[in-house]
C-alpha cells in the first residue's frame, strides 16, 4: 500500500488559510498536530480540497508530499520563522549615532521649505 503525508496548510487569515481541521473517510486531521500518513487515494482526494468548501478560487486546503518533499518543506519553513536571535548566538555590535548627526525634534522648524508655497496644491508661476 502506497502512502503519502498530508497535513493543512498552517493558519493564516490574510492569504486564505483559514481551516482547522478536517474530517474525510474515517480521517480526522487537525491543524496543529502537523502531518498524518494516508492511503494514496486519500492523498489524491485531499490534494482538490479548497478552504472554502464549493468555491474553487480560495486556496487549497492541504499540502500534499512524499517523505522527502515534506521533510524539505518543513527544513524551509524553520529557517524562514527562526529570526529572532539567541543569546548565545554570534552578534555584530550595533553603534548608536553620535547626537550631533541625529535629527531631533527641536532641529525641525514649522516653517515650509523655502521655495515652496504655502498651499498643499502648490502655486504655477507664470513665466
Amino acid at each position: 500500500m502506497e502512502t503519502l503525508l498530508v497535513r493543512l496548510k498552517p493558519y493564516d487569515p490574510r492569504r486564505g488559510h483559514v481551516l482547522r481541521r478536517f474530517t474525510y473517510a474515517g480521517v480526522k486531521i487537525h491543524e496543529e498536530r502537523g502531518w498524518y500518513r494516508v492511503s494514496k487515494e486519500v492523498a489524491e482526494y485531499l490534494r482538490s480540497v479548497h478552504q472554502i468548501p464549493g468555491e474553487a478560487y480560495t486556496p487549497l486546503a492541504f499540502d500534499v508530499c512524499t517523505d522527502d518533499e515534506a521533510k524539505a518543506l518543513d527544513a524551509r519553513e524553520d529557517a524562514d520563522t527562526r529570526v529572532r536571535r539567541n543569546a548565545t548566538d554570534d552578534v555584530r555590535l550595533t553603534p548608536a549615532r553620535r547626537e550631533e548627526g541625529a535629527l531631533t525634534s527641536a532641529g525641525v522648524t514649522d516653517a515650509p521649505p523655502k521655495g515652496r508655497a504655502e498651499d498643499p496644491r502648490g502655486k504655477r508661476e507664470r513665466a
